[in-house]
């Protein structure tokens, strides 16, 4: 139904259609963009699912490895062994645009580029065990990364879809209908209000030829 406070008139008339237009055209790029953000949404969940496994199986294998290194060596030797790491890793967070939507990108780098520079001590009196638990601890970290990177972007654009979804549920069911109810009524009123004008003008006209055919006859 219209709003009471409508002015049917040609000019609010041109005005509602200009609108509706405009939120015609908003309305069919916000679906878009909220069918591609599902799109990347989906194809990022099934990633997600993918690395988490691979990340918990490689976190799995490196705390096994350590459980036996640590029942192969004593205590003081491997704390020793891991007090003053020889590697060091520097993180480098930006952000990448998709869709409007602000999500994070990682990368890191390490202060040498040398390998073996992840062992922090001799091989000497060390177990081929620890040397495991490092090594896949280092061969996880980029997935860690991206895994980080993916939970974060699914965040994100779960956020931004419904903020769109919502945006264009109000235009679908509320905004674009009140309009198109708004140029219905004022069409209405206007061909009313034109009718009525034509009514008038036709009585008229026949009360001047009425005055008119009594005036020719006084004066026959």
């Amino acid at each position: 139904m219209a709003k009471a406070h409508v002015n049917p008139t040609r000019m609010e008339l041109t005005r509602l259609k200009r609108k509706l237009a405009t939120a015609t055209r908003g309305h069919k790029l916000l679906k878009d963009k909220r069918d591609e953000l599902m799109r990347q949404f989906l194809e990022l969940v099934r990633e997600n699912k993918t690395l988490r496994e691979k990340v918990e199986k490689g976190i799995q294998a490196a705390n096994m490895n350590f459980v036996l290194a640590r029942s192969a060596m004593p205590d003081e030797i491997l704390n020793v062994a891991l007090m003053a790491p020889r590697q060091e890793v520097y993180l480098e967070a930006d952000k990448k645009n998709v869709m409007s939507v602000e999500i994070p990108k990682f990368e890191y780098r390490t202060k040498t580029p040398d390998e073996n520079d992840i062992y922090p001590y001799g091989f000497a009196f060390t177990s081929s065990d620890l040397d495991d638990a490092v090594k896949s601890l280092q061969d996880i970290l980029p997935d860690m990364l991206r895994l980080a990177e993916i939970e974060k972007s699914c965040q994100l654009m779960a956020a931004e879809i419904e903020k769109t979804r919502r945006r264009v549920n109000a235009l679908e069911h509320v905004m674009i209908p009140e309009m198109q109810e708004n140029i219905k009524f004022i069409i209405m009123k206007l061909d009313e209000n034109e009718r009525s004008t034509q009514i008038r003008l036709m009585k008229v006209k026949d009360m001047m030829l009425e005055q008119a055919h009594h005036y020719s006859e006084r004066y026959s």
